[in-house]
This record gives C-alpha cells, structure tokens and sequence, in this order.
C-alpha cells in the first residue's frame, strides 16, 4: 500500500495500491499497523462523542439535534480548508491524483460523491435523533446489531458472502443484544425504531464509503471534504425550514459556558470521529468498521451507567453484554491473523 511522502502530508491517510484497484471493496485481509491504528483510533473517538452528545441532548435538553449536526460539518470543513492551505493534509490518494484536483476537489468529483452525502445526512440526522430517546445502555445494545445489517447490505450492493467463522461471531453479537435488552422495563417503540433505522442508514453508509473510496481517488480527507460542500447547504436549509434555528436561539443555556464548552467538544470530536471512519472503513472494511462499533461499546456502556443511568444492575444485562463482545472479540482476533 502506498503511503504518502512526508512533505505533501503529516497525518495518515488511505491509500489504493495500483495492484488492488481491482479488488472487492471488502477484501479479506490481516489488520496492517495503519488498520489497528484507525480502528482504535475510531473507538476512542465514539465513546467520547457519544457522552458528549448525550450530555446535549439529554442533561442540557438542547431540542435541535440537527443545529448540532451543522455545527460539527461546518466545524469539519473549516478545519479541512485550514489544513488543505497550509498543506498538511491532501485530498487525493497519491500524489499524481493530488495534484490533478489542483489543491482541492474539483465540481466533477464532488458530484461523484453525492450519493455519499445523501447518506451521510440520513446517517447524521437519524444517528442523532436516536440517542434521545433511548437510555446509553439500551442505545448501544440496539447499535450493536448494525453488524446484521452491514452484512446484508455488503450482499446487495456487492455480492459479497462472508465465511462461517463471521457469521457465528455475527450470531453472538445478536444473540448478546436480544438477552441484554430482555428486561429494559423503559421500552420505548419509538425510541427503538429510531435506533434500528439508525443501524439501517450506518450499514448504508459505510458501504457508500467502501465504494467510492475505490473508484473516486480520493482520500478519507477529500471525501469529508465533498461531504460537507454537499451536505453542509443542505442541512442548514432544512434547519431554517424546520425552525431549528429558532428554538437553538431561544434556548437557555445558549450562552452558558458548560454548554458552549461540551457543544465546542463535540464539534472537535465529530471531526476526528468522521476521519477515522473514513479511515477505517476504506483501510479495513465496512464489516470491521462496524465490529469496531461493538467492541467499543464496553466503554459506552460503563460510561453511560457511570454519568446517565439507565438500566438498573442486572445478570441478564451482563451476560448479553458479554456475548456481544465476545462475538466482536472472536471477529477482531481473526481479522489481525488473517483467518477470516
């Protein structure tokens, strides 16, 4: 895998060998260092944006979750422009098709990109939109069954069948999440079907990843950077209509500084979390992306009981818990061997 040279970029970013252009979009390989670096990387950006969007949403009741949204992609595209300036960062995979966007990514290509963008709307929107209604214990046990639906997803758009050792790692996980979330007696149908539409559009969105990382050039930088040329007017259009941008002005604790303080780390935690799934996924895979997912959920979990609550203290929990990440733990630990 080509790496880019030191003088054109200082932070990491993915990169298509001439030899593998050609390859499946989720091609079974063993975890390079890059890889471990970008899943892990990813985990500890999930946890942390997570508590800090429930502390929104929920402590601070803060109604407009897409104000929110916008906020952390203008953030995201002010932070690219800064760093493509001072060429610290690049958009292209390599160099040759670095210097052929010219600096930035021509109008051709971010059209390319628009089905990334319609998808990451849904993804930002409905990903949002779930975490208030449902307790973080329960959020993460409904999340973890993604994985189901990565799987499917992966099958439609590319065919892709994975072997029997992912498949029983994959039963794992969702037999861990149906006893875990057994006893919530706060059931919430709405809430619930808010998360499992959540899982619906994350499957749909990595695997939008997956594709166009192969066939535009671009790198996890440039794709965020189409991302939010596209998706940025959109959202604040809709905010306006909405009336979003009314209730965020008539907010209480808008001038609060606790509050301006945890919106201002998510903002810069929706930055690197978007990073490190493009990396991820395009490194890796959409399926181990979305194992990432699980296997970070422990820290979820012992956060949100720790700041939030939730579910009371109960066996049933625990060990649903546990057989989802051992199920994670079975796929990661065959992934960094190459057995899958």
């Amino acid at each position: 895998m080509e790496t880019m040279t030191t003088s054109s970029a200082t932070l990491p970013i993915t990169s298509i060998n001439a030899s593998t252009k050609n390859d499946p979009p989720w091609r079974q390989m063993p975890m390079t260092r890059r890889g471990i670096f970008a899943a892990v990387a990813y985990m500890a950006c999930a946890v942390l944006l997570l508590m800090f969007n429930k502390a929104a949403l929920s402590t601070y009741n803060f109604p407009c979750a897409n104000i929110i949204t916008l906020l952390q992609m203008v953030c995201s595209t002010f932070v690219l422009y800064t760093l493509r300036s001072w060429n610290i960062i690049t958009f292209g995979t390599d160099s040759r098709t670095d210097l052929s966007l010219k600096g930035f990514v021509p109008f051709k290509i971010v059209l390319q990109t628009s089905p990334l963008s319609f998808t990451y709307l849904l993804y930002m929107v409905v990903g949002m939109a779930s975490i208030r209604g449902v307790n973080v214990p329960m959020y993460t046990t409904l999340r973890r069954t993604t994985v189901f639906f990565t799987l499917i997803v992966e099958y439609i758009i590319a065919g892709h069948k994975h072997s029997v050792p992912v498949l029983g790692s994959v039963g794992l996980i969702l037999l861990g999440a149906f006893i875990a979330g057994a006893r919530d007696f706060s059931f919430d149908l709405q809430g619930y079907s808010i998360v499992i539409l959540s899982n619906v559009t994350t499957a749909v969105y990595l695997a939008t990843i997956a594709r166009l990382g192969k066939t535009t050039g671009l790198s996890s930088f440039g794709l965020m950077w189409c991302n939010g040329l596209i998706c940025g007017p959109a959202l604040m259009l809709w905010a306006f209509a909405s009336g979003d941008f009314d209730k965020a002005m008539h907010f209480p604790f808008l001038y609060s500084a606790d509050f301006q303080v945890v919106v201002l780390f998510s903002c810069i935690l929706a930055f690197c979390l978007n990073y490190t799934i493009f990396l991820n996924t395009t490194v890796n895979s959409p399926l181990t992306q979305t194992m990432c997912g699980n296997i970070k959920d422990i820290g979820t979990v012992l956060f949100g009981w720790l700041w939030f609550g939730g579910l009371p203290f109960d066996w049933l929990n625990v060990v649903g818990q546990f057989l989802g990440f051992l199920g994670s733990g079975l796929y990661a630990y065959g992934k960094l061997n190459g057995k899958l």
